[in-house]
């Protein structure tokens, strides 16, 4: 465990119990919008192949000097 690691976990430990459910949510959260970042990323990795034909034009290289 890493010192930061193991400073939050005291901090934690010298909240209030009412205040316990609150930190539980925002990891939740926290951890969600990870999940979803990361699903965005493989789906736009994924999609990439799909797309080239269409971003790699000879009538839109134009656009990509802009």
């Amino acid at each position: 465990m890493s010192a930061t690691e193991q400073v939050l976990i005291e901090k934690i430990r010298q909240l209030p119990p009412q205040r316990l459910a609150e930190v539980e949510d925002f990891v939740d959260f926290l951890r969600t919008r990870e999940d979803e970042l990361r699903l965005t990323q493989a789906a736009a990795r994924a999609s990439e192949a799909s797309f080239a034909a269409v971003w790699e034009n000879d009538e839109d290289a134009v656009y990509d000097r802009l």
